[in-house]
């Protein structure tokens, strides 16, 4: 059971003393620090981390934004950690996933993304709904099977090249590629 503790500033400008004060009553075993930015979840210190974490571990942040700077990518981060029961302490929001309120929490926030997901996408449909009446949506363009598509068919025909290959060959997505394979074969 050790404790570890990710730490983050987004640019070599900031300094990440306040977070390393605030952390430094928690007993840290293991320190996960880095300066980059939080857009995405590709950050080295934050990948050690989730990799180094085991079992009964609790990683504690500063603040939620340090790990995640959106939803999204903090239940992501969260669903990682429950998998492997890894707790979550956030200083600042005083969350605890070790307790029950701090689950709740968590849970809620889970519940209030999703919520939000589901009316973007029905808003979404509407809208789609009422430009199909109006006839100002026809959906996305199919791509036209051209030549290029012809001789890279031939040669997947031939075992030359694989669908993977070939649709990034076309510069398309598997999914259309699959279409436009089936439509060839009618």
């Amino acid at each position: 059971m050790a404790n570890v503790a990710y730490v983050r500033v987004s640019t070599v400008e900031q300094n990440e003393a306040r977070q390393l004060e605030s952390l430094s009553k928690c007993e840290i075993d293991r320190w996960f620090t880095e300066k980059v930015s939080g857009k995405d979840m590709n950050r080295p210190q934050l990948q050690a981390m989730l990799e180094y974490v085991r079992e009964d571990d609790t990683v504690f942040v500063h603040d939620f934004s340090r790990l995640a700077r959106s939803t999204r990518d903090l239940l992501n981060i969260v669903e990682l950690l429950n998998k492997k029961n890894v707790h979550l302490v956030s200083l600042k929001e005083s969350i605890d996933t070790r307790t029950p309120q701090g689950k709740l929490m968590l849970t809620m926030i889970a519940a209030i993304n999703e919520f939000e997901r589901e009316n973007l996408l029905e808003r979404q449909r509407e809208g789609i709904a009422e430009a199909k009446k109006a006839g100002k949506y026809k959906g996305r363009k199919a791509k036209e099977a051209d030549a290029k598509f012809e001789e890279a068919f031939a040669r997947y025909q031939r075992r030359e090249l694989t669908k993977v290959a070939m649709a990034k060959e076309l510069g398309i997505s598997r999914p259309t590629l699959d279409r436009m394979i089936a439509e060839r074969r009618g």
